[in-house]
């Protein structure tokens, strides 16, 4: 089969091929393309990706292109990794919000609504040319940030996509770490939206010890999200990290003026691994991609696409219209949550109950989410700072009006450049 990877020049795609190496077994891949305008990453992520097959003695063949056509071309599924701007517009991102004393992030608050605005529209052109050049049955699997509003809008343009995010996965590792168990007999109640989750049971072998696990192991756990014990035990549930930047924003705005950006860590770490990618005799992924993010990346997206491709009908957790699943949301919102996965689509599993703080806290986001996705699709230069202000005004981490006013215009001038109708 062949997989094309837009955004191939990535420094991640290492880590992918490193399980398509390894997982031979679950996805026989005989053609992985890689697709980046950036020809000098493009040539050193492919030298080492192709290397990395060959020491493992997988018969697949990569090949690099700047040409999207090309690269989509008859592919079965087209893996989705982009970031506009790369990470000097990330850095932007994580910097020109604390003017306003809100937190700078990449996916979450204003930061978030930044890289929406200049990520939708590109991975709507990459998509179209899925739709007239893949197969006819090509899945499209979106990895690219914010994962919830991208998926949403690729399947409004009626595109058949589905999101994935590596927090579940992470999750799912890390509790199999702490019990001891292999980490296939372990499932989640995973909840929410993409990077707005809550892990409500872990299941192993059908027995939910995530109880047990707040009493013997509480402190560990809170830990891990940097987040009080307390809040995990009075939510009976484990948040994602992501949740600290709402449940803790002051004390991560105070954190962030005081240190350095990821954007500027990932920047340094990128750089090394460059280095490395250009040596001949480096033949397996690099120590120093552990530090680039991405945990179990390629786990989970070659679990995916192996799925989708042979109709395995596992359980994973993935982004996709939520279809009555939160009957307090519309059904077009996207939602993160376990689903099982068959080449005809995707059946989501029963989520339960929710909390009255998780339920409002996810309303109020995904409304924010439906006014960013409108922003990034229908802006014109006579209405594009109003729809930007009333997306803003719509966070939870936002609210007040001057403040959404001063973000907006701190985000048009860090952007303009990358949105048609800002400039």
């Amino acid at each position: 089969m062949k997989v094309t990877v837009v955004g191939g020049g990535s420094t991640y795609t290492p880590e992918l091929v490193d399980g398509i190496s390894r997982l031979r077994s679950v996805l026989d891949i005989s053609e992985l393309w890689l697709v980046d305008p950036a020809q000098d990453r493009l040539k050193l992520v492919g030298g080492i990706s192709q290397r990395i097959l060959d020491h493992a003695g997988h018969p697949g063949r990569i090949h690099t292109t700047s040409d999207l056509e090309a690269g989509v071309a008859d592919a079965d599924v087209v893996l989705i990794q982009l970031r506009i701007g790369g990470q000097r517009a990330r850095q932007g991102d994580e910097t020109w919000p604390h003017e306003a004393c809100c937190i700078g992030q990449e996916t979450t608050g204003p930061g978030g609504l930044a890289k929406a605005l200049r990520t939708v529209p590109a991975v709507l052109r990459v998509a179209e040319a899925v739709r007239k050049h893949a197969r006819p049955d090509a899945w499209i699997v979106d990895f690219t940030n914010p994962v919830g509003i991208v998926t949403r809008a690729l399947l409004e343009a009626g595109h058949r996509a589905v999101g994935l995010c590596n927090v579940a996965i992470g999750f799912q590792r890390k509790f199999a770490q702490m019990l001891g168990v292999d980490s296939s007999s372990v499932s989640l109640a995973h909840l929410g939206l993409n990077h707005l989750s809550w892990e409500r049971g872990v299941l192993v072998d059908g027995e939910d010890v995530l109880p047990r696990l707040l009493t013997d192991r509480l402190q560990e756990l809170a830990d891990q999200v940097h987040l009080p014990g307390s809040l995990l035990t009075l939510q009976g549930a484990v948040p994602s990290y992501y949740l600290r930047y709402f449940y803790a924003h002051d004390e991560v705005l105070a954190e962030q003026l005081r240190e350095g950006t990821r954007a500027e860590a990932v920047m340094a770490v990128e750089a090394a691994l460059l280095e490395k990618y250009a040596d001949p005799t480096v033949v397996t992924k690099p120590e120093e991609l552990a530090s680039r993010g991405g945990a179990y990346y390629s786990e989970a997206a070659v679990d995916l696409m192996a799925s989708l491709i042979s109709d395995r009908g596992d359980v994973q957790v993935v982004n996709l219209r939520n279809n009555g699943a939160m009957p307090f949301l519309p059904d077009d919102q996207v939602i993160e949550v376990p689903a099982r996965i068959g080449a005809q689509g995707l059946q989501i599993q029963p989520v339960g109950e929710i909390p009255e703080e998780m339920a409002g806290l996810i309303s109020g986001v995904a409304r924010y989410e439906r006014l960013a996705l409108d922003a990034a699709l229908y802006s014109t230069p006579a209405d594009g700072r109003d729809r930007v202000v009333r997306a803003l005004l719509a966070h939870p981490l936002v609210g007040q009006f001057d403040r959404a006013e001063k973000l907006a215009d701190l985000l048009l001038a860090a952007n303009r450049d990358h949105l048609a109708w800002a400039r």
